[in-house]
């Protein structure tokens, strides 16, 4: 695979999407937990018990390098199209299905299970506690489409207009008390910010100072609206808090993402020489290659492990009530389990990715060496 890698490839911006993917794995596998109460499941979180493991949401709310990521290799991606002559409808399509071909199977599995768990008698909160951390997250790939549809209007945009628009969203809902249903107008403009970011850094336009202004600009102005201006700490949602920092993202949000996008500026160099080295590399390829199934599937893991751990009974930091110490080292332990049953949905469903690469476009050049290497040993193919 390292062989196979084309030398001009920039592999720090695919370490980058690696880490945000994962980041969002084991966040919500950290902090999301199904309580098993009588002879339902309900949603918690330790967030909500222990405020102090807050700097656990810093570490894996990834969502701003990703669309940081995305917005460089959208804008990369849309020029290369236009030299080649590529019309933008058919750019679009090509960027669309790939996002969204492997979607289908998620409500297609999840609508059938909610009918048998219906018809089985399970109580509708337990259904809709289960369907709503599966399908929650979709949100994302939605406002990912948008901008990326957007490509070509917002490339050229300065950040610090969707900037301007949280910060101004934001004082007129806690500043002024306004209405909040202003918040949603954050969801586009929130993740604008990383997404132009992206654009200017795949222009050339941000160096190293750029980087070390961004994370220092970034955490300060944070940490002063987190001490100050009373928004959260953690940067997920806390069940029962009156505020959340993600959805609708706010301005305390934005600005950590813009010290997070800091930061992965100041560690491209970092990346790039650790993923010359050919085993971080088929890890990083891997992940990437495989990085929509991940995501769709990584809920119905822990979701899986969850339902047949009942069998067993209550069993800490499975099942049981999130809200003391013990209960976060027991989930530590069971962070193996859900990678495992991980790996089962990733062997069952990347077809519909994978497969829909290779339907939607060219192969990879990975493919078609390794694929040329096999069809020479007379290996068949799968």
């Amino acid at each position: 695979m390292d062989a196979a890698t084309p030398p001009h490839r920039d592999r720090s911006l695919d370490a980058l999407r690696a880490f945000a993917i994962l980041g969002i794995v084991l966040g919500h596998w950290l902090v999301t937990a199904l309580v098993a109460d009588g002879g339902a499941l309900r949603t918690s979180s330790p967030l909500a018990y222990m405020p102090w493991l807050a700097p656990v949401s810093w570490v894996f709310q990834t969502l701003a390098v990703f669309f940081l990521v995305g917005g460089h290799v959208a804008c990369r991606s849309y020029e290369s199209a236009r030299a080649r002559g590529t019309t933008y409808g058919k750019w679009l399509r090509t960027r669309l299905s790939r996002l969204f071909g492997p979607v289908a199977a998620v409500p297609a599995l999840w609508t059938v299970a909610a009918v048998c768990l219906l018809l089985t008698g399970t109580g509708m909160s337990t259904v809709h506690a289960l369907l709503k951390l599966v399908l929650s997250p979709l949100w994302f790939l939605l406002v990912f489409a948008v901008l990326t549809a957007l490509t070509p209007l917002v490339a050229r945009v300065n950040p610090l207009w969707p900037l301007a628009v949280v910060l101004h969203v934001d004082l007129i809902r806690f500043g002024f008390g306004g209405p909040a249903c202003l918040g949603w107008i954050n969801v586009a403009a929130g993740w604008l910010v990383p997404y132009t970011l992206g654009a200017a850094w795949m222009r050339g336009e941000l160096t190293r100072r750029s980087g070390w202004v961004l994370l220092i600009g970034g955490a300060a102005t944070t940490a002063v609206l987190i001490a100050w201006a009373g928004y959260p700490a953690s940067m997920v949602g806390v069940p029962g808090s009156a505020v959340s920092n993600l959805n609708p993202p706010t301005l305390a949000a934005v600005t950590f993402g813009l010290a997070q996008c800091g930061l992965a500026l100041l560690l491209r160099e970092s990346l790039r020489r650790a993923m010359r080295r050919p085993a971080a590399w088929a890890a990083v390829a891997f992940v990437n290659l495989s990085a929509m199934t991940i995501f769709l599937w990584h809920q119905t893991a822990l979701m899986s492990v969850t339902a047949t751990g009942l069998f067993a009974g209550r069993l800490p930091g499975l099942h049981t009530s999130p809200d003391n110490l013990a209960w976060v080292l027991a989930r530590l332990a069971w962070l193996p389990v859900f990678a495992l049953a991980l790996m089962v949905c990733w062997a069952a469903f990347r077809s519909y990715e994978q497969g829909h690469r290779r339907r939607g476009g060219r192969l990879s050049r990975v493919v078609h060496i390794h694929r040329g290497r096999a069809g020479s040993k007379g290996v068949r193919r799968v």
